[in-house]
């Protein structure tokens, strides 16, 4: 995973509603934006917005049926990101570790 699909997913992440609801939808099979509207309190339209930015980071998918856009988590994009940020850890040098106090 490169270093901007890295920032992308922590900035998705970073927003405390965004992760709200990323949790619900990763709860799940999948969900519809009315479930997330009546499940987190948000209006649609910041409902749309927040998953657009989630869907931007390849953090969930959606599709439509009728009326009614699902979404899901991608799990194999955590799986890489999480990956991705052990990498960067290791690749600390030795000498530049940080001591607890």
């Amino acid at each position: 995973m490169d270093r901007e699909q890295i920032e992308r997913i922590s900035k998705a992440l970073g927003d405390q509603t965004r992760l709200m609801i990323f949790e619900a939808i990763a709860s799940r099979e999948q969900m519809n934006c009315g479930e997330i509207v009546a499940l987190r309190g948000v209006t649609p339209a910041t409902v749309s917005h927040h998953l657009k930015t989630l869907a931007d980071a390849g953090l969930i998918e959606s599709r439509r049926e009728g009326q009614f856009v699902y979404s899901k988590a991608v799990p194999e994009t955590m799986e890489e990101y999480v990956r991705s940020l052990g990498a960067i850890v290791r690749k600390k040098s030795p000498g530049k570790s940080r001591q607890r106090t």
